[in-house]
């Protein structure tokens, strides 16, 4: 018997709504790329030469005098070192801590489970403010101390919540089980929680890594030390070291190799692109460890 093929036979409206949709999605995804795409662009044009302007799909002039001048400064090569370091260290200690309590809130035989949830999620709305946040942070000797960076962060209410959930749509007989096979509350967080939790982990591990590797204020003001300095913080001092117009104009007079637009562009480059860089090896489990525990049967 010969196979008969159906065509899917598209209405005159369906087609039109094809083409808006696609035409809404692709002007999207320029309006997100091309401000991306333009400051790339001008970081490895001429410095001199962007100062003209008109550079908008590909640079004119190439040039990475930029990426050396900010590469070859000590206290930005310095203060990459630290937020890399404090990235690797807060991220999968903030990730086990999370997730740690949350395994906890989400054991019913838990005692005053719901008056302990509420606490933690109390201090989502509510807050001491900075000066006693300062006061507590200088009481436990922290102020200008690497675990300045690490220690506060431990816990993200709104992340434990995400993860709470997720444990709690798993099978309650799974945990029932290993209760009869010996396993006690270690071992099943180690060898069930964690394996099966894997989505929603690396989840919140995305939104912790992002979260340490863009901070900045909590350096600029719980350290003086220049060792100190996180990449974000003395990206903002160099951001904020020149006024563009006068400083442009009197760069492009002395035939100097770089502008401070130039080193701006530059330095967002380099801040943004290992960030960047991390999501496509997580983007799977995205969406899924988002999804997964957001609705209760």
């Amino acid at each position: 018997m010969r196979d008969i093929k159906i065509k899917k036979q598209y209405a005159p409206s369906d087609r039109i709504f094809d083409i808006i949709a696609f035409i809404f999605l692709a002007l999207v995804v320029i309006m997100c790329v091309y401000p991306f795409w333009n400051i790339f662009i001008i970081s490895i044009n001429d410095a001199t030469d962007a100062i003209r302007g008109g550079i908008y799909f590909l640079p004119r002039k190439l040039s990475i005098a930029s990426y050396e001048d900010i590469l070859t400064r000590s206290t930005f090569l310095h203060s990459i070192l630290v937020t890399v370091l404090r990235t690797g260290l807060g991220t999968p200690l903030a990730v086990l801590a999370t997730t740690a309590l949350a395994y906890v809130l989400s054991r019913q035989e838990l005692l005053c489970k719901k008056p302990i949830t509420l606490l933690f999620i109390f201090t989502m709305y509510f807050g001491g403010g900075l000066v006693p946040y300062y006061m507590v942070l200088k009481n436990l000797n922290m102020l200008d101390h690497f675990i300045v960076f690490i220690f506060p962060n431990l816990i993200s209410v709104y992340n434990m919540i995400l993860v709470r959930n997720y444990i709690e749509g798993m099978p309650q007989e799974l945990f029932e089980s290993s209760k009869i096979d010996g396993a006690n509350d270690l071992i099943i967080f180690t060898k069930i929680i964690l394996p099966l939790c894997k989505p929603i982990i690396m989840t919140i591990a995305l939104f912790v890594a992002i979260m340490h590797w863009n901070s900045w204020f909590d350096a600029y003001l719980y350290t003086n030390s220049q060792s100190l300095k996180v990449m974000q913080s003395v990206l903002v001092e160099i951001l904020n070291q020149y006024q563009t117009t006068a400083a442009n104009q009197a760069a492009n007079r002395a035939g100097q190799s770089v502008t401070p637009d130039s080193i701006r562009m530059a330095a967002t480059m380099v801040a943004t692109i290992p960030i960047i860089m991390v999501y496509p090896f997580i983007q799977k489990y995205f969406v899924k460890g988002i999804m997964l525990g957001a609705v209760k049967s």
